[in-house]
């Protein structure tokens, strides 16, 4: 079953994040398990050609290879996909029309508006028709949480066919609210309560990132109901593992 179908069917996936560009860190974790693995351009000096051979690694391992976006960008979401890319996370979607605007960069007119061209994705050539008939199918748009904004227009953001999820970014979303880092605030709490009701009302995929590496943390937030879950970060495996050895 495809990604897609896993998120419109609310099944739980766990992938992770990866902000370390050297390849074998993404073989490494792809071959632990995860279900797909974030390529994150954002929050990172990863480049676009590090990018490609992260996708390609992980899309080789046999794990959905996942794009987080550095912006809500028409000509980044096309390359990224071009690339292998088989769907894009999209940072600060705080309207439908910025929602829009992603769905229709990531697909082919007539349902989207992304320009047309030969590359990895399309088998340099040889599997365009193949590629645009998957892209159609099983391609993923997901959207991110993370300003009072979003959660306003939440309702109406999920509400688009081509938005298969959404992930919650808690730091973002906290310094919105004006209290940047404090998950415990009271407003943040209430927030967070209202994202997963509208959420689950909305039959998408309700996702939320777990930056420590924490397997009752992971427990306790598929017990509340998220089933697009990001298990930590290269980054914070890595120093973890080796201060709880130390």
């Amino acid at each position: 079953m495809s990604l897609r179908a896993k998120l419109l069917n609310k099944d739980l996936t766990v992938g992770s994040w990866v902000t370390l560009a050297h390849p074998a860190i993404a073989e490494i974790m792809a071959r632990a398990g995860f279900d797909w693995l974030v390529v994150d351009l954002e929050h990172s000096v990863i480049t676009i050609r590090e990018a490609e051979e992260l996708i390609r690694t992980i899309d080789l391992c046999g794990v959905v290879p996942l794009v987080r976006l550095s912006a809500n960008d028409p000509v980044l979401i096309k390359r990224v996909m071009d690339a292998g890319a088989h769907g894009v996370i999209v940072p600060m979607v705080n309207s439908v029309d910025e929602a829009q605007s992603a769905v229709e960069s990531t697909l082919y007119p007539p349902l989207g508006k992304r320009g047309v061209g030969l590359a990895r994705a399309q088998g340099y050539g040889t599997s365009f028709e193949n590629y645009k008939q998957w892209l159609e199918k099983e391609s993923v748009v997901i959207v991110q949480v993370e300003h009072i904004n979003a959660v306003k227009n939440l309702k109406n953001i999920l509400a688009l066919d081509g938005v298969h999820g959404f992930i919650i970014g808690p730091y973002d979303l906290s310094g919105s609210l004006g209290v940047p880092g404090q998950f415990d605030n009271p407003r943040m709490i209430e927030t967070m309560e209202q994202i997963k009701s509208v959420g689950a009302a909305s039959g998408k995929a309700c996702g939320i990132h777990i930056i420590e590496p924490d397997a009752d943390v992971l427990k306790q937030r598929i017990g509340e109901g998220y089933r697009f879950v990001a298990y930590s970060v290269d980054i914070r495996m890595l120093e973890s593992s080796c201060r709880s050895g130390l």
